[in-house]
């Protein structure tokens, strides 16, 4: 990997990296923090939202304070392959910026979106390659990301110690976000979508045995909230089948990175409690 930038903080180290991608052939950009000592440490992957980069959470969240006093490297890689030649929308809720953690498999998006094949192999093989880790990891993110986490997590339990989620696509499936998404990445048939639908996955029982709790906070002053996030569609999931999933409504809050800042240190408290068992 391509180290590009370097900065000192919370006594522990933040590089900007880059590398060539097998999964998405193109280049990827990434950031790592990695907490001061040897090591080893355990993982936290983050997963941004639609229009981030490898950028929005690690300037904007504050996690990094937290990591380091819980010893934790957290990894934070961008939410689509880039570059010329790499298919794109001029809306910003489809292509460049806009992954939705899925490996497509309709044209013009086949070749290099493969987001879920990126992050549950090339990318936590990578990191454990490159750095000092203890080989376990959680998974957490925002909005799309927050999708993201919850349907890798669900569908790659053996990767991943326990899940949280910031205003997650709850059931992209069943919101226009998703639906624009999944028509374009993955086709017409409807019936492929639901291994990418959380509120679907739980209620097939997927976190069943896996995952003991799963955290969620959500702002009640979101924009989003009524119309694309619903995460009434995943406690009903839930409820149906005996899983804990922990929402937590945030009363004034909305989706902006002021919202995770604020509680993003709780996030970190939750992993590292399951990443030490």
């Amino acid at each position: 990997m391509e180290n590009t930038k370097t900065h000192a903080v919370h006594g522990g180290t933040l590089r900007y990296l880059k590398h060539d991608s097998t999964a998405t052939g193109t280049p990827m950009t990434l950031s790592v923090f990695t907490p001061a000592g040897e090591g080893p440490f355990p993982v936290l992957i983050w997963l941004s939202g639609l229009t981030c980069t490898e950028d929005n959470f690690t300037t904007k969240a504050g996690a990094y304070q937290a990591a380091a006093e819980h010893g934790v490297i957290i990894v934070a890689p961008d939410t689509s392959p880039r570059g010329e030649g790499v298919a794109d929308d001029p809306a910003y809720d489809l292509g460049q910026g806009a992954g939705f953690y899925v490996d497509a498999t309709q044209a013009p998006w086949v070749p290099h979106f493969r987001m879920e094949t990126y992050v549950t192999e090339e990318l936590i093989a990578l990191i454990d390659a490159e750095f000092a880790t203890t080989g376990v990891r959680s998974i957490s993110g925002h909005s799309m990301g927050g999708h993201g986490a919850l349907t890798l997590a669900l569908n790659h339990p053996d990767l991943f110690r326990s899940v949280s989620a910031f205003a997650p696509i709850c059931s992209p499936t069943r919101c226009a976000w998703g639906e624009k998404a999944f028509t374009a990445y993955l086709g017409d048939d409807r019936a492929t979508w639901d291994r990418h639908d959380a509120a679907k996955r739980i209620a097939a029982g997927a976190a069943r045995g896996v995952y003991d709790d799963i955290l969620i906070d959500q702002g009640d002053a979101d924009s989003f909230l009524t119309d694309q996030l619903k995460p009434e569609l995943l406690q009903a999931a839930a409820d149906a089948v005996g899983q804990k999933v922990t929402i937590r409504m945030q009363p004034g809050y909305d989706h902006s990175y002021f919202f995770m800042a604020s509680f993003i240190a709780d996030h970190i408290a939750f992993h590292v409690e399951r990443l030490k068992v």
